[in-house]
């Protein structure tokens, strides 16, 4: 399961910036302009209280990256500068903000580092000390006890906050593995349905020609050609359920998606610039399954955006980690058999954003006479194996029937057997 990183998902970004940063930003404009003696005052007060606004709004955005160690240096200079200089009992208020929310999201030592938060400010606090020597005890309660005490709640809030959304995230992760379970499962079963009743079959038409070998010759040659027949057909249904080519469809995948993600607290964008044509409708569709798998299972997204046109189709989602591009063996299947119909695979990382875009430039339009052509003829023979794209909730039933599964006997194999 990927690591957490302690950042809210879905719908909790605009909840979270409605809900924190503009109390936050009121409550420090009125300490500001109450604790503020000078302009210049004002101005310094003004940055401790900025940088703890960029750290939430960062936050509720889900980037605070490259924000949170410059703001936390900024806000630690400012509750000293206060101590000493404005003489302002609440210089601390960003550091509250930045410091306690950095904490409970550090890889270790997460203890030591709140403690040490707290003896700063406590020994930042204390130096007011050495310009109020006869007001030990106000000097105290003002600038070390109640600051020390914020700074120790307020970070303990946070450790729960952050606790939260660590099961939320979990949830979210469980889940779409136990999306990928229940298809796996579904998969077994048609499996099953398929190919058992076909080697039950097999069994009891092989065991009638071992009995027969030594008296009926016509017979055991049928019985056997009626095997052949059985198996392929079995072969034949067996590709079709591994390619998930029964009854495809890129619309119902689209759907599928939607809600999936939508299950998942992504916000889900679709342009839909024109219908896909019907000779790559069933393999957009696969393409669209696999990288639906990809996005619940590997990203931390929040926003997708899927765009279909006549002849491709380009998902771009919003959780790509840092770091060389991963390696999916599923759209590597995929992009084979995109290839052997003429279009192309691509996948790319950049910026945050991962892209996964299949296109048919070549695509021409439909005529009446269709021929196989050599690609047709390759993936008919290609080995029938499951890919990852298989592994995800369908809303179709791709389940067999008995009348698809029921052998063909003919009708003197038929007359033969009454006797």
């Amino acid at each position: 399961m990927p690591e957490y990183t302690g950042t809210p998902q879905g719908p909790l970004h605009r909840w979270n910036r409605v809900t924190f940063v503009p109390p936050l930003a009121v409550v420090g404009a009125v300490l500001v302009a109450t604790d503020a003696r000078t302009w210049w005052d004002a101005v310094v007060l003004g940055l401790g209280v900025i940088a703890g606004l960029v750290v939430m709004a960062r936050w509720t955005a889900d980037d605070t990256s490259r924000v949170a160690l410059p703001c936390l240096i900024v806000t630690a200079a400012v509750w000293p500068f206060g101590v000493l200089v404005a003489d302002s009992t609440t210089a601390f208020y960003g550091l509250t903000v930045v410091g306690p929310y950095l904490v409970p999201r550090l890889p270790r030592h997460r203890i030591a580092a709140a403690l040490g938060l707290a003896a700063f400010v406590a020994a930042a606090g204390a130096t007011k000390l050495t310009q109020s020597p006869g007001d030990v005890h106000g000097a105290l309660t003002q600038y070390v006890l109640v600051p020390t005490g914020i700074i120790m709640v307020v970070t303990g809030l946070h450790f729960a906050n952050h606790q939260f959304y660590k099961v939320i995230a979990q949830s979210r992760e469980r889940e779409a593995e136990l999306a990928v379970i229940r298809e796996r499962i579904r998969f077994a079963s048609d499996l099953h349905d398929i190919q058992g009743h076909t080697l039950h079959v097999v069994k009891l038409k092989i065991t009638l020609a071992s009995k027969l070998v030594r008296s009926d010759l016509d017979r055991v040659e049928e019985e056997l050609r009626e095997v052949h027949a059985l198996v392929s057909d079995t072969i034949t249904q067996t590709k079709e359920l591994a390619y998930a080519q029964r009854r495809l469809n890129l619309s119902v995948e689209l759907e599928n998606a939607k809600n999936l993600f939508e299950a998942a607290g992504i916000r889900v964008r679709v342009n839909r610039e024109a219908e896909a044509d019907e000779r790559v409708n069933g393999l957009l569709g696969q393409v669209l399954r696999e990288t639906t798998t990809n996005i619940l299972r590997h990203a931390q997204a929040t926003r997708v955006r899927i765009t279909l046109s006549e002849s491709g189709i380009t998902i771009v989602n919003d959780g790509a980690r840092e770091g060389p591009l991963p390696e999916l063996s599923g759209l590597a299947a995929l992009k084979e058999r995109v290839g052997d119909d003429g279009g192309e695979l691509t996948v790319e990382q950049e910026d945050g954003r991962f892209v996964t875009a299949a296109t048919f430039p070549g695509l021409r339009p439909a005529t009446a006479d269709h021929h196989p052509t050599t690609a047709d003829l390759r993936r008919a023979t290609t080995d029938p194996r499951p890919t990852t794209a298989d592994l995800r909730p369908a809303t179709t039933d791709l389940r067999p029937t008995t009348a698809d599964l029921r052998p063909t006997t003919p009708p003197s194999s038929a007359r033969k057997d009454d006797r």
